[in-house]
């Protein structure tokens, strides 16, 4: 029978537990893992000891770090918990919206359980899923999460692990699935102590965020276990539904069977045996159909991916926007294109890439919910020099067409924290890191990458000012105001539409058709016998279709017309056709 206490430390030639004040030795049991000759009982702070080292360090797999990623971890169990989600069967994610949020920023507290305050309006805004950015430690007070470290844990001022179970059992219990953002890709660069139990990293590998992890080198197999056993803690003893995986693009697996492809089929093994469905996202910019291909097909079995090319594609034509990899989808052409195909890249010329891009989605046998879109996201937002949202450059009008495009397109919209309201609070990008050098290497980093694209030093925001991470903090008071109201009612009532009506869940490519007239700038797209009518114009355009009847209009006193419609300028319509 192992011990909660056993660990795997290949490179270490004695390792020594020190646990509760005593120091406990360990023996080798093979495989690398070592065994203590006996194991503390209750709740106790630990670490080890490796070749009689001074400093303890935490556990590759701790579930706690009450004083931060450097310290003692602390035992926790997560059978404590009395869940009260009985009743919560999960919910596929056909079908479903999601909502993205980051915890520190979503309300002022910055806590999971603050955050439990808020789940009533996500419920009456419409959303079917919570996702949340990374949670797992990371060195510091503030962070987006993609610094972590210790992947088992949940970020102490978030509240840790136990606050992560309460959260996960109210939103179930008011009906709200949870997907958890994982990074398995790459460590922060504070905090990362697993290199010295075994050979976590990659040597000589790296990818733009640091080090590549070990996925097919010597003892790799333990590195993929590590992950493997991550993934399904989560879903099994935080009862949570879905993983958004990081940037899949980053993991180097030559292996015969790819991480990716070994993960989604445990993650299959634990949906049955809990019946509940339990599914993977990827993030990628590959393009590559192979992720949400069946394992029967050869692919590796991934419930869905995000679509970038989707986003781009909205947000040249709302913004006008067209620097970097926006070039490519300055057209009505290019969104027609992602909304019939999925793809925008498919084996096209990729001119911020320099090359061919992609590849085509089977459009027979791919459903069009496998791949999640959004108008903005926690990267597309923070990303930018300034982490200015669009509705701090676009009007009512534009913003409501970019809803109406995401919301009735067929795929799975999600929505970034506060873009329901049109938030005007940017989110920028912030760390807290407490190393007086690498606060300074990040904030001077972070500049000089924006100097080089043309930017005044000035105006890009320090990571490590404490203002920058608490002026990303949302201004819910927003909410009820003005225009801020006006286009909330308008997302209620798309994600109202999006339940009632049945072509808007309808998976099928071949139900999907879309017209544009480029010089006038309106866009048609027909869901079956439901149309949407969009005007991108500043100025009224006439659209060339007759309307039976109009479910929502961006704006009032829109009438079905008879063979035409007359849109306002940056408006929207949707409704059933003659």
């Amino acid at each position: 029978m192992s011990s909660r206490f056993d660990v795997w430390a290949p490179k270490a030639g004695k390792v020594e537990l020190s646990a509760g004040g005593e120091t406990i030795p360990m023996s080798p049991i093979g495989g690398g893992w070592w065994r203590p000759g006996r194991e503390p009982q209750g709740e106790v702070d630990y670490g080890y000891l490796l070749d009689g080292s001074d400093k303890a360090f935490p556990d590759p797999r701790s579930r706690r770090q009450p004083r931060g990623v450097h310290e003692l971890s602390r035992t926790f169990n997560p059978g404590a918990h009395e869940w009260q989600d009985g009743g919560w069967r999960g919910r596929q994610l056909a079908g479903g919206s999601i909502y993205e949020l980051h915890i520190g920023t979503f309300t002022p507290e910055g806590t999971l359980d603050a955050a439990i305050g808020k789940l009533p309006y996500l419920v009456e805004l419409g959303i079917d899923f919570v996702e949340l950015l990374p949670v797992n430690g990371f060195n510091g007070t503030h962070n987006w999460g993609y610094d972590g470290v210790l992947w088992y844990t949940v970020q102490e001022q978030y509240g840790g692990p136990a606050a992560y179970q309460r959260f996960v059992d109210a939103a179930h219990r008011h009906g709200l699935g949870v997907i958890q953002d994982v990074v398995y890709n790459h460590l922060g660069p504070s905090g990362n102590y697993l290199p010295n139990f075994g050979p976590y990293m990659s040597s000589g590998g790296s990818n733009t965020w640091g080090e590549s992890i070990n996925l097919d080198g010597p003892d790799s197999g333990e590195v993929r276990s590590y992950i493997l056993q991550n993934a399904l803690m989560w879903l099994r003893d935080y009862h949570v539904d879905g993983l958004r995986l990081d940037a899949v693009h980053a993991l180097a697996d030559h292996t015969a069977v790819h991480l990716l492809e070994e993960m989604a089929a445990q993650v299959d093994v634990l949906s049955a045996q809990l019946g509940k469905p339990l599914f993977l996202v990827a993030e990628s910019d590959l393009n590559d159909p192979k992720l949400i291909t069946s394992r029967e097909a050869n692919g590796y079995g991934l419930t869905g991916q995000w679509s970038d090319d989707f986003h781009h594609a909205v947000h040249v034509n709302v913004t006008g926007e067209t620097a970097g990899y926006y070039e490519d989808f300055n057209s009505l052409a290019a969104l027609a294109k992602v909304v019939t195909r999925g793809f925008f890249h498919d084996g096209t010329l990729s001119t911020f890439r320099g090359r061919v891009h992609g590849r085509p989605l089977d459009l027979h046998k791919t459903p069009t919910w496998r791949l999640v879109t959004c108008i903005q996201n926690h990267d597309q937002v923070g990303n930018r020099a300034i982490g200015d949202r669009i509705s701090a450059t676009e009007s009512y009008g534009r913003l409501a067409v970019a809803a109406v495009l995401n919301l009735t397109a067929p795929f799975t919209p999600m929505l970034f924290m506060g873009e329901e309201y049109g938030a005007s609070t940017p989110w920028q990008f912030f760390t807290s890191h407490p190393e007086p050098e690498l606060g300074k290497a990040t904030a001077e980093g972070r500049i000089k990458e924006f100097e080089r694209m043309g930017w005044d030093a000035a105006v890009v925001p320090d990571p490590q000012d404490p203002a920058t991470f608490e002026r990303s903090k949302l201004d819910w008071s927003e909410a009820g105001q003005g225009d801020h109201a006006r286009l909330l009612e308008l997302y209620r009532a798309l994600l109202r539409l999006r339940r009632e009506v049945p072509e808007l869940t309808d998976p099928r490519f071949g139900e999907v058709a879309a017209e544009f007239d480029e010089s006038n700038q309106w866009f048609l797209m027909r869901r079956g016998a439901l149309a949407v009518a969009v005007n991108l114009a500043d100025g009224a355009r006439s659209v060339p279709v007759a309307f039976e009847e109009i479910l929502l209009s961006t704006e009032p006193g829109i009438g079905p017309g008879a063979g035409t419609l007359d849109l306002p300028g940056a408006s929207a319509v949707v409704g059933r056709t003659a």
